[in-house]
């Protein structure tokens, strides 16, 4: 018995050493992992790999960092290379450039050798500063119709201060475009000096101006009455391809012809025009002036004027033309980045949903019909998670593709953002909408997508309705699209469902139609309430950085206080979160104002945005609007979005955080944690902190990933510039372990649970 006993002791011992042994082959693995991040974060050595074998979980947190560091390069080089481009074409240009509101926000060096500074002395000066005072009125004027929205004025012709005491003459265009966010105005201004003084002389001595007209780049003609010509100057000669002796006696149409450059209309004869209506005649700011055969087109600009004798009666002709080729190439490479989707090439929500109310217009006065279609794609979360965000973005363009190739040339596809689409098929019957809408799901069925050595298949659930005479908002018809998306995928994804009064039911039943009612009354009224939770650094006293996060609360119809988890589906899915972050931000920029939110030294409070804003034109207005009139120092605010509202309009939020920097706020990322390969997009970002998600700051004594994972990412961040918040911090012990990792600073129910305001 006693032999017995003793052979089961030896061999607990036995399993017992080799259970420890095991473990402290894993402990090992971690460290070897830990070792190797913090000598690529002390390293900044980007371009190097973390080889690591071992369990599967160890495997994908090094796949993570290995995926961050390859990307880190090639987002940097993309970076520059578009900003390079604008720089490049802009400075290669002899004529003026400027980006502006009322303000200058970018000049080349045309325009700054003007006063005879560099381009960067006119950043931020007013525009008028340029022109000579007599012209100023007009130019304010016109800055504020474009900035409104007003149609495109024609150009406008104004006196530019120069080193003469005369000015220079300048013929300018402008055009609203997005800049950073905002819009902007896109102005070019073309030394017309010449042309001025050419219409001046010609009348009084054609002979005396031709030795002028021969050293001048632009183009001149002069004609008789009857629209032949007599006269081309060299440059003339040049643009038209043709000599002078050859094109002595011909009308210009003759040799050259002038066409729309969207529609290939004909443009007709100018000179026959200023010739019969006694005035100058243009012929618009789209010609293409093409030659005989059609094998040379030239963007031009052109303008013919009648000549006028002593006597007053018509003498000829001049026509004074210039190639604009790459000026229009410029302007139109700034139209098509502020109305398509950087990533896909397809319109953005913003060009889709102007192209949506033009269409409902359309509907109503016409009484035609046309169809909306909503599609969220299936399982794409799967490929983002498992592969990482540049495997996610090759799968977006590989779909728009599909979707492109399923519709009508005359249809509109626009990305919404994230994985969601949108579509708009023109003058469409529903039954032909709906085989169109099976052919996209069968196209993105049947689509296999590779990355590296996985294959995926997703699929697109789509929701349907009609824009008819009798059909309410563009708001309301997006919302109906949606609910329909949602029932297709209720009934299985993959598939299509056309919009009835029962969808509208489904999403009573979902509670979110309720929400709707209460969200929309409690924006009214006083149905919200601010609750505030410190933010403690682990350093003790410190003169910057977040003091505090402002909490949301909605007061329900019975008085009792509801959490955002509840209520924050619904305003996401009706847009509301725009409406409600307005509301945040006044009613915290008012507390603070009012002393009821108290900052220590010169820390600041931190709010928390929807990613809604990012596609919100006026939200940045907003803020700006906001802080002028409570007169908090912005540096006492501090903005916060969650990682993967972030992830999924990078571009977007890359310009949001830039111009919340310029503004001297201090941004941040909220729940970060999907994975540490994450930071690779993060680091393009004008980011000052951001929240380890709660799901990795408990347990840390026991937890060993865990206290790896904070670990790593402290490290990161640090190396990179980002401060390092742990957030929902619950026990004593998870809130020494995170001191110990040197966690920067600490939020959760053991520093204080969340109080009211006064609290």
């Amino acid at each position: 018995m006693s032999l017995l006993l003793a052979a089961v002791a030896a061999g607990l011992g036995l399993g017992c050493l080799w259970l420890w042994r095991s473990r402290e082959r894993y402990v090992a693995r971690l460290r070897q992992l830990n070792a190797a991040i913090h000598d690529a974060a002390e390293k900044a050595a980007f371009g190097e790999r973390i080889k690591l074998s071992g369990p599967v979980e160890l495997a994908e947190i090094g796949d993570s960092v290995n995926r961050l560091l390859d990307a880190l390069d090639a987002r940097e080089q993309d970076r520059r290379r578009q900003q390079r481009l604008f720089l490049d074409l802009a400075a290669s240009m002899p004529e003026v450039v400027l980006l502006h509101r009322e303000q200058v926000l970018f000049a080349n060096r045309a325009a700054a050798s003007l006063l005879g500074v560099e381009p960067e002395q006119l950043v931020g000066r007013p525009v008028t500063d340029l022109v000579r005072p007599a012209y100023r009125a007009l130019t304010r004027k016109r800055i504020e119709k474009l900035l409104a929205g007003e149609p495109q004025a024609e150009p406008v012709e104004l006196q530019l201060i120069n080193s003469g005491e005369r000015g220079a003459w300048a013929e300018v265009h402008s055009t609203l475009i997005e800049f950073r966010g905002q819009p902007a105005i896109l102005s070019i201004a073309r030394d017309i000096s010449y042309r001025k003084s050419i219409e001046a002389t010609l009348g009084r001595s054609k002979q005396q101006a031709q030795f002028t007209l021969e050293s001048i780049g632009e183009g001149v003609i002069t004609t008789d009455t009857q629209g032949r010509i007599d006269y081309l100057n060299a440059a003339a000669e040049q643009l038209i391809g043709v000599k002078r002796e050859q094109a002595a006696g011909k009308r210009l149409v003759e040799l050259v012809s002038f066409v729309d450059e969207a529609d290939r209309r004909d443009l007709g004869d100018p000179v026959g025009r200023a010739l019969a209506d006694r005035r100058r005649a243009s012929v618009g700011r789209r010609a293409l002036m093409v030659s005989p055969d059609g094998e040379r087109e030239l963007s031009v600009e052109l303008t013919a004027s009648p000549i006028k004798g002593p006597d007053g009666e018509v003498a000829g002709a001049v026509v004074i033309m210039h190639d604009v080729t790459e000026i229009r190439g410029l302007t139109q490479q700034m139209s098509y980045q502020a109305t398509h989707d950087a990533l896909t090439g397809l319109i953005n929500r913003r060009e889709f949903e102007r192209r949506l109310e033009d269409a409902l217009r359309v509907a109503r006065n016409e009484n035609s019909s046309h169809v909306l279609c909503y599609l969220d794609l299936d399982r794409f979360k799967a490929v983002n998670d498992s592969c990482g965000h540049l495997a996610g973005d090759n799968l977006l363009r590989e779909i728009s593709g599909l979707i492109r190739e399923q519709v009508r040339e005359s249809d509109s596809v626009a990305r919404l953002g994230g994985d969601e689409f949108g579509l708009l098929l023109v003058r469409c019957p529903l039954d032909k909408a709906r085989q169109i809408a099976d052919d996209v799901c069968k196209a993105v069925r049947e689509h296999r997508f590779v990355w590296q050595d996985k294959i995926f298949t997703v699929g697109v659930s789509i929701g349907l309705v009609e824009v008819a005479a009798e059909s309410g908002s563009i708001r309301d018809l997006l919302a109906a699209a949606d609910s329909a998306c949602y029932v297709a995928k209720q009934q299985g994804r993959g598939q299509a469902h056309v919009y009835s009064a029962r969808d509208e039911a489904a999403a009573r039943q979902r509670g979110e139609i309720h929400w709707l009612g209460q969200l929309q009354t409690a924006l009214k009224g006083d149905g919200f309430e601010l609750y505030t939770q410190p933010i403690v650094s682990t350093t003790g006293r410190i003169a910057d950085g977040p003091a505090a996060e402002i909490l949301l609360r909605l007061h329900d119809q019975d008085g009792s206080l509801v959490p955002p988890r509840r209520f924050l589906k619904a305003a996401e899915r009706y847009q509301l979160m725009p409406s409600i972050d307005r509301w945040v931000v006044r009613s915290t920029l008012a507390a603070i104002g009012q002393g009821q939110i108290r900052l220590p030294d010169e820390r600041s409070c931190s709010i928390n945005l929807s990613g809604q804003v990012l596609n919100d034109e006026e939200f940045l207005e907003f803020l700006v609007q906001c802080l002028d009139h409570s007169q908090v120092a912005p540096s006492r605010v501090a903005f916060e979005m969650n990682e993967a509202a972030v992830l999924g309009e990078l571009a977007q939020a890359r310009r949001f955080a830039g111009v919340l920097h310029g503004m001297g706020c201090q941004f941040g990322i909220d729940d970060f944690g999907s994975g540490i390969g994450s930071l690779a997009s993060l680091r393009q970002l004008s980011i000052d902190f951001l929240k380890i998600d709660g799901a990795y700051t408990h347990d840390l004594s026991s937890d060993n990933i865990n206290r790896q994972v904070v670990a790593a990412i402290s490290r990161l961040a640090r190396t990179v510039g980002f401060r390092v918040i742990a957030e929902q911090v619950e026990q004593e012990a998870d809130f020494d372990a995170l001191r110990e990792l040197e966690v920067d600073f600490i939020q959760g129910n053991y520093v204080r649970e969340p109080a009211p305001l006064g609290a």
